[in-house]
Parts: C-alpha cells; sequence; structure tokens
C-alpha cells in the first residue's frame, strides 16, 4: 500500500480547520492532499488507488512533535532514529524537532548533514534538528541549515552545551534572527541546592532540589534578553505554574511556550509509585502547578505540546538517586493520552490538535503542515476514539521498553499513520519501508 502514489481514505470523521468535523472521503495524490469531499467515487476501484475504510475512525493531522531526544549518534543504546521513528509512527507523530546533545554535539554543519544523512537512511517520519548553542558563538550557530532554530541549555547540563552566565547567554542572543529555544532552569541554584540536599537519595528530593525557583530564574532572564534584542524566543517544557503566571502577565508577540504531558498529568506523587522513573529535567512539580499549567493551555499562554521524549534505559532508571539519568520516552502516548483528557471533557479534539500539529507548524514555520487541507502534506492520522486499551510495556516500540504511563488506560490510539502520503503504521503493523523527509523551515 505504502509504495501507491494514490491514496483514498473513505468515509472518515474529519477535523477541519475552523474545528469542524465532516464525514467523507480524502484523495492524496504524490504526497498531498488532492481532494476532500463527501464522496469521491471516480476512480476508486482503480488498482492503482489504495483504498483505507475510515469507517467509524476519525481523521486528524499527523503531531509535530517539537522536542525530543532520540540520542544517535553516540548513544544508540538508549534509543535510535529508526527505533525512535517506529515509535512516532505507532504513536501519530508524522514529524519530529530533536536535540542537539547527542555525542558528537550537533553544534556545526558538518554534524547537522551526518544527522541528516542519517535520519534519510532511517526515519519512518518527518524530521527536523536543533542546532545547539555553546558559550563560544561557533560561526555554524548562525548559518547551518536546515534547521528550527538554536537550542540552549541554560541549565541541567554538563559541557560544552550548558551556557548558564548571562554574558555568554546576550552573546547569543544579539546575534542573527533566528530562533532560541530555551531549557530554562538556573544552573547556579541548582548547584546550590545539590550542596544542600546532599546525600539524600529519595528521588523525590529532585523536584526540590531543582525547585519552582530554579525555572523562574531562569525564565525571567530569557525574557530579558529576548525583550532586549526583540529576539523570537520559545521556552521549552514549560513547568512550572509561576512561569505561566509570568507570561500571563506580560509576554511578548513573538515569545511561545510549550508544555509536556507529564508536567500536565504527572505531578510528585508519581515518585511514590514509579519511583526514578519519574525523574525528569525540569522536575514534575506538584498538583497546583498541573492545574494552574492546565488552564494557562487552555487560554493560549502556553502555545503548544511537546514530549520531551528523553529515554533510558530500565537498567540506568533502576540505580539509586542521584545516580540515576533524568528523563522519560513520551512519543508512543502523547496522542492517546491528551485525547482521552479530551474524552474525558477536559479539552475538545479540536484544541489537542491545535496543540500538538497546526500550532507547532505555525511557530516553527513549517510549511503545509498541521491541517487537513488541499495542497497540504499528506501527513494524517486515523484514531478510534471509541476504543480504549492500556499502555502496555511489551508493546513499546521504543528501544528504552519502559513508559511512564504504564497501566493507563487511554483512548484514541492510533490505528493508521500515514507520512507524505505512505502507510507507515496499520493496525498493529509497522511498514518499516517508509521513510520520511527532511522538514524544511521558512525564514523569519
Amino acid at each position: 500500500m505504502s509504495k501507491r502514489d494514490t491514496l483514498l481514505i473513505r468515509q472518515a470523521r474529519i477535523l477541519q480547520p475552523e474545528g469542524e468535523f465532516i464525514s467523507g472521503d480524502v484523495l492524496v495524490q504524490g504526497g498531498k492532499i488532492r481532494e476532500i469531499s463527501p464522496d469521491i467515487s471516480a476512480g476508486a476501484t482503480d488498482a492503482d488507488i489504495a483504498v483505507i475504510d475510515a469507517t467509524g475512525l476519525t481523521l486528524l493531522p499527523g503531531v509535530i512533535d517539537p522536542q525530543v531526544h532520540f540520542r544517535e549518534p553516540g548513544l544508540e543504546y538508549k534509543e535510535d532514529l529508526f527505533t525512535a521513528s517506529c515509535a512516532c509512527a505507532k504513536g501519530g507523530v508524522t514529524s519530529f524537532l530533536e536535540m542537539p546533545n547527542t555525542r558528537p554535539l550537533t553544534t556545526t554543519q558538518a554534524a547537522l548533514d551526518d544527522k541528516l544523512q542519517r535520519a534519510a537512511q532511517k526515519c519512518l517520519v518527518n524530521y527536523g534538528f536543533f542546532i545547539g548553542a555553546t558559550a563560544e558563538v561557533l560561526p555554524d550557530l548562525l548559518s547551518a541549515n536546515p534547521t528550527p532554530g538554536i537550542k540552549i541549555f541554560m541549565g541541567s547540563m554538563k559541557g560544552d552545551l550548558l551556557v548558564s552566565e548571562e554574558e555568554f547567554l546576550d552573546r547569543i542572543f544579539a546575534q542573527g534572527d533566528r530562533l532560541i529555544a530555551v531549557h530554562a532552569e538556573d544552573q547556579s541554584r541548582i548547584q546550590q541546592r545539590r550542596e544542600q540536599f546532599a546525600g539524600q537519595t529519595d528521588p523525590a528530593v529532585h523536584s526540590q532540589i531543582q525547585d519552582n525557583q530554579v525555572a523562574l530564574l531562569a525564565t525571567q532572564l530569557a525574557l530579558k534578553l529576548s525583550r532586549k534584542y526583540q529576539r523570537r524566543l520559545h521556552i521549552l517544557h514549560l513547568s512550572t505554574g509561576d512561569e505561566a503566571e509570568l507570561l500571563r502577565q506580560s509576554k511578548p508577540s513573538w515569545v511561545t511556550a510549550e508544555v509536556t504531558p507529564q508536567h500536565l498529568l504527572l505531578n510528585t506523587s508519581a515518585y511514590e509509585t514509579i519511583g526514578t522513573k519519574a525523574q525528569m529535567n525540569p522536575p514534575l512539580r506538584s498538583p497546583r502547578d498541573n492545574e494552574i499549567l492546565w488552564k494557562a493551555l487552555l487560554d493560549g499562554v502556553i502555545d503548544f505540546i511537546a514530549t520531551d521524549h528523553a529515554p533510558h534505559t530500565l537498567e540506568e532508571k533502576g540505580r539509586s538517586y542521584p545516580n540515576t539519568p533524568s528523563g522519560m520516552p513520551g512519543v508512543e502516548t502523547s496522542l492517546p493520552l491528551m485525547l482521552t483528557q479530551a474524552m474525558q471533557g477536559r479539552c475538545t479534539v479540536a484544541q489537542v490538535v491545535n496543540w500538538m500539529s497546526t500550532a507547532v507548524a505555525k511557530a516553527y514555520k513549517i510549511p503545509d503542515k498541521g491541517l487537513i487541507v488541499p495542497g497540504y502534506d499528506a501527513d494524517l492520522i486515523l484514531v478510534d476514539l471509541n476504543e480504549s486499551r492500556p499502555v502496555r510495556r511489551e508493546e513499546l516500540q521504543t528501544k528504552c521498553g519502559w513508559s511512564p504511563f504504564e497501566g493507563w488506560t487511554l483512548t484514541g490510539w492510533p490505528v493508521v499513520t500515514i507520512v507524505g502520503g505512505q502507510v507507515a503504521y496499520e493496525r498493529g503493523r509497522l511498514h518499516t519501508e517508509v521513510r520520511g523527509k527532511a522538514l524544511t523551515f521558512d525564514k523569519p
């Protein structure tokens, strides 16, 4: 099916750009959406047309996950581009933006080109890669392409990618005009509090060491520099109610922010049930933070959702704190997690799609993605909103083989995932011969 040029999706419940649904057919040709109509019957029996019966299923734009760590090159024992993209396809993620903390670091055009070449050979879905900032403003930081932007680790990082001093941050914000995405945690406060809590082995102390103030201080600094230079800023994985309220009070029009499903749906109580599997950066917060983040997302203060998929092996996660790495997988579960919230009435399906696809494409200026309209790329997913099933470890495609949401019963699992008009996943089967394409990014 995936090798045919023409695909007809029949009798789906189709999400329209305005947020309404219609029942009908979608014709895909050459990787593009060509026609949407209540009934496309002409040529439906042609041998060159692949037909998907979507009766009872809902058709949505493919998810664009704008923050993942897929570990290749250098850390493939945790994850690699092939296994991660299989997990994406199974989870309805048709495009991803990956971070630069691989080995070697993605700080040069050569390193970026290497990742692009690897992805072209291995990825079932579409891909893009951030360029990483260092304290020394390397020439390729301003010229490397294609990239969605510059990633700055203001904290929770070691080595060259840690840029925590305002002097060095100011130099990066002052040069060029490409988007800057920040991991906003204050490294000096983290170091102080690590000394304060030294010797404690309860993983719950992680949320005390990297407390709300750690995040707020860094976000305040990033906003200060963004205003100083009118620089396009994106705040990655916003985790605290304090930051959300700061943005609510004064958010420049050129600033966007994201939140993860983990920070919406998990909190510090998760340490009691899943231990070090709950450890991530920035850490899980309080139930109060959950509620404020939800309100900010619903009100548009937070713009969209990312997973921060950051896999580690079960062996690594099984060590005692603080010798455990921070991070958890997420690309397979993010969409059903959020659709479950929609089915429970906390938001709408249209809002989920905006947060996980449309708004991401708009913020990163990714052309022809995020909507189901003629002329757009045929990155599409069919989900079943009438069926629920639990997250099972044995069904996961991520190489790390676990999820913090194991045992949760979710609604809205993808039934079919289509990437550029090719079926990459269908009813439990991955089409591993499918390959995505490098994403392009319009200029600011």
